[in-house]
């Protein structure tokens, strides 16, 4: 894609994250746009920057690697947003500020052991399956307090929220009641002294939805960057 139009495309996509903030009476500033960069080449991430975006979302841990090592960006913030693979979490852990698919103790303990003492906290989600799809990877909805009790209790972890992706939905209404439902779960940890600021939840085709209930981050790929390349 060029330049041009992933310039185009962020200002857009910035101007639908204001219209749903202010539609439902929330700041626009307290909203993230996470580029989902996955399967795009350097020059596509290169037009993001030059818009000014600094986080990007990446689900496969050595392309990853590739344009972190590339692109040489301090400035820049790593979202890890794939399935975790029990013999890529020292690499996570090494080389990303977040990972937003956490769904198991044992990685939790991997990635806390792997943390290098030089680096703060690595900030981490809980990523929840809301409807216990079998295709979708993350902790059912009752089993996440348990969970976050536990990764609360490794020092080089930061709980900061939730994620989820949920089953697409065509109407407006039913997108927002996926939406609604973890933060509704946010609010039910809460209430059990469990406190998180990230609420990671709508992309392209239902940030809006996502905005109405709460979302803190959206993960946006397809409409920032087009159609990915094939992997």
């Amino acid at each position: 894609m060029e330049t041009t139009e992933v310039a185009h495309n962020f200002h857009l996509i910035h101007a639908r994250i204001q219209q749903a903030a202010l539609a439902y009476q929330r700041d626009p500033a307290s909203i993230q746009l996470l580029a989902v960069s996955k399967m795009q080449p350097l020059s596509a991430l290169r037009s993001a920057i030059a818009c000014g975006q600094q986080h990007f979302g990446e689900n496969y841990a050595q392309d990853a690697l590739e344009k972190i090592t590339a692109l040489n960006n301090p400035s820049l913030v790593w979202h890890f947003i794939g399935a975790i693979q029990s013999n890529k979490t020292r690499l996570l852990a090494e080389h990303f500020a977040w990972i937003e698919t956490l769904a198991s103790l044992k990685h939790a303990q991997r990635l806390n052991e792997q943390r290098p003492p030089q680096l703060p906290p690595l900030n981490v989600c809980i990523q929840v399956n809301l409807h216990d799809e079998p295709q979708k990877a993350g902790v059912k909805a009752a089993a996440v307090a348990e969970l976050a009790q536990a990764i609360r209790q490794l020092p080089r972890l930061r709980l900061r929220g939730l994620m989820t992706i949920p089953a697409y939905q065509s109407d407006f209404a039913q997108q927002r009641q996926a939406h609604r439902a973890l933060a509704f779960l946010r609010d039910t940890l809460e209430n059990q002294g469990i406190q998180l600021d990230t609420l990671s939840m709508g992309m392209s085709d239902d940030l809006e939805a996502a905005i109405a209930e709460g979302a803190t981050q959206v993960r946006i790929g397809t409409a920032l960057f087009g159609t990915r390349l094939a992997k």
